[in-house]
């Protein structure tokens, strides 16, 4: 398959097919890793309100020196802001202190303050918030969409929506392809991101003879064939997530991948799925999550 530099999402906008993730990556570290990834190549940089760092993910943009508009930005609407979105957009647009090319609900789970789930708030008037939103403000907010929607929340999602999301961001890697749900995403219209490419940290991945025979093959890194996977795959954009100078700049280093490389690639779910980032902690089960 050949290796797509961007994807165009259904607003028209192109979408860096490569981006940095920026979970887990603490104040202090991710303002010099946004500037650096920029001043090095990417033009994607993903955030949320949820990792407490979009003001450093704001000044580390402004530091590298990019134009702004060369720049696709990520953000994602907490789960404890779901019935306040007007007021959490402008948090994060006075900590980014720039526009959103791309906001997103960061999961169909509503939660209290104190971390308890709120069941007595529907994530589709959140929805239908974030759409007016998007609508009065396009200057501040060039996009909406959704992460971690399985497709009974997104067909749910579909049938009383006004705008259609432009990106669906969920975990994928070979042990957690979603093949069906990708199918219906592009169906659709969606774009997937993917996220935790590698399986997250310490990943058995890493040390899969499947990943390793292709890296030997293509003489790069196991983490460059995990990356590597969905800038082969259409309709799909990646957000690696690394503070360390070297690994962001060897997550460049994206190779072309055969028809059957990537099937071999995505069969090893067949035998060893896993899930890294479960949402049990939200207190709404599984959201009817399904590995194929």
């Amino acid at each position: 398959m050949p290796v797509h530099e961007y994807v165009t999402l259904n607003t028209g906008a192109k979408m860096p097919t490569l981006g940095l993730g920026t979970w887990k990556s603490a104040p202090g570290e991710v303002e010099h890793a946004v500037a650096y990834a920029l001043q090095n190549g990417y033009r994607h940089i993903d955030t949320a309100a949820g990792y407490a760092n979009e003001a450093e993910v704001g000044k580390g943009i402004k530091d590298s020196g990019v134009p702004r508009e060369e720049i696709f930005l990520t953000t994602k609407l907490n789960n404890p802001d779901h019935r306040i979105p007007g007021e959490a957009l402008g948090d994060s647009l006075k900590k980014l202190d720039t526009y959103i090319d791309l906001w997103l609900m960061h999961w169909p789970a509503p939660m209290t303050s104190d971390g308890k789930a709120d069941k007595e708030h529907d994530w589709l008037d959140t929805w239908k918030e974030m759409e007016r939103l998007y609508q009065a403000h396009p200057d501040k907010v060039r996009a909406i969409g959704v992460s971690n929607f399985s497709n009974t929340f997104l067909k749910r999602l579909l049938e009383n929506c006004t705008v259609v999301p432009a990106v669906n961001q969920v975990e994928l890697h070979p042990s957690c392809p979603q093949t069906g749900h990708r199918k219906f995403c592009e169906e659709k219209g969606i774009v997937m991101t993917a996220y935790s490419p590698l399986g997250s940290d310490n990943s058995p991945l890493l040390k899969n003879e499947t990943v390793t025979e292709l890296a030997e093959k293509y003489k790069v890194h196991p983490a460059n064939i995990l990356i590597s996977l969905w800038a082969n795959t259409p309709n799909a954009t990646v957000i690696p997530k690394s503070v360390k100078e070297e690994r962001i700049k060897s997550n460049l280093n994206i190779v072309s991948l055969t028809d059957d490389e990537i099937s071999r690639l995505i069969k090893i779910g067949e035998t060893q799925p896993f899930r890294a980032c479960k949402p049990d902690w939200t207190g709404w089960g599984d959201l009817a999550f399904e590995y194929s």
